[in-house]
């Protein structure tokens, strides 16, 4: 089978994405610098798989490190999730948002353009569109992000629009996430970011296993259903698929953008409500200020993708909390 360099695959979604490779049957070389992950992970996904693959610790944006991959193996595509993702935190630190997310990106094309390497798969997001859009959101929106780290994210797709127009050769997958949350059914694998939660699931579980006293939620006079903010939640393993949907169909693809979600929204309390039904115990919150750069609600229309890819989204939200539930046992 091919090879897959998967940038960030040490990360929460790289991690179950290089699981989903390995059980296809691709090789996998995986770069990565710990910069919201660790080494464990690693050791994780040759658990689960009872496979090995090749790891590189460094930073994407060094591009002596991605020649010495490109040097000594023969990558047929690349996975590129690395990059700085906190909305909140990138208001707080756009610099450093835009120097890692945008000079990685420049730097692994640079590199795979000068080793003849051009099928390229990257994660984006759904904060790319504009806030206020008809929902549910379709591919061909409106793009205007609200915040920093949407903006990069936009930016990337349009420096990879503007790279397919000057060369016809390339084949790009735009993958727009809408908000993956759950873990691996082994319960070995799951998301866990350095420090303090910035996504909810991760936060609600510290707060279902002691860690922290409670759930801070963003806002409560949202124009939603109860005020706070809904959004298209996904499993992190049918996302991983979506990968390899695309990957599947790379060749030919030319430039190309897809939504990978649900087509449906929840709000942050239905989802403590579906969490405490999965774990038994009742999680105390508190309503604290909107966070900046958050919108209303955000959810997918995912027909593209299953059109085109033939990938749709197979989990519920109680298997998204079941299995958060079990890896947070797990974990302990």
């Amino acid at each position: 089978m091919e090879r897959i360099l998967v940038t960030g695959g040490a990360g929460y979604i790289g991690s179950h994405t290089v699981v989903e490779l390995l059980t296809a049957g691709y090789d996998v070389t995986v770069i990565d610098n710990f910069s919201n992950s660790g080494p464990d992970a690693l050791k994780r996904i040759k658990a689960i798989t009872g496979k090995d693959f090749d790891f590189v610790q460094g930073d994407v944006r060094d591009q002596g490190v991605l020649q010495k991959i490109f040097n000594s193996q023969n990558i047929y595509a690349v996975i590129h999730f690395a990059g700085f993702k906190a909305v909140g935190e990138s208001v707080k630190e756009p610099l450093s948002y835009y120097n890692n997310n945008l000079f990685s990106a420049i730097a692994l094309l640079e590199v795979m353009k000068k080793n003849n390497c051009k099928n390229f798969l990257f994660s984006s997001s759904a904060t790319v569109y504009k806030d206020g859009e008809t929902l549910p959101l379709i591919e061909d929106c409106v793009l205007q992000p609200k915040n920093p780290y949407g903006m990069t994210k936009l930016m990337i797709e349009m420096l990879l629009k503007d790279l397919y127009v000057s060369d016809k050769h390339w084949n790009i997958a735009i993958l727009r996430y809408f908000n993956p949350i759950g873990a691996h059914k082994s319960g070995l694998l799951g998301e866990e970011p350095n420090g303090i939660p910035n996504n909810l699931l991760p936060y609600i579980a510290n707060v279902a296993t002691g860690k922290s006293a409670e759930l801070k939620v963003y806002g409560n006079d949202y124009p939603t259903s109860d005020g706070t903010g809904k959004r298209d939640y996904i499993h992190v393993v049918d996302l991983a698929l979506g990968h390899l949907a695309a990957l599947k169909k790379i060749e030919g693809m030319g430039y190309d953008a897809y939504n990978l979600g649900t087509g449906k929204s929840y709000s942050v309390l239905e989802i403590v409500a579906e969490y405490e039904s999965a774990c038994g115990k009742k999680i105390p919150y508190s309503i604290v200020g909107r966070r900046e750069g958050d919108i209303a609600e955000c959810f997918a229309d995912c027909t593209k993708a299953e059109k085109l890819l033939g990938f749709k989204a197979a989990k519920s939200l109680a298997d998204m909390c079941n299995d958060t539930v079990n890896y947070s046992k797990t974990k302990r």
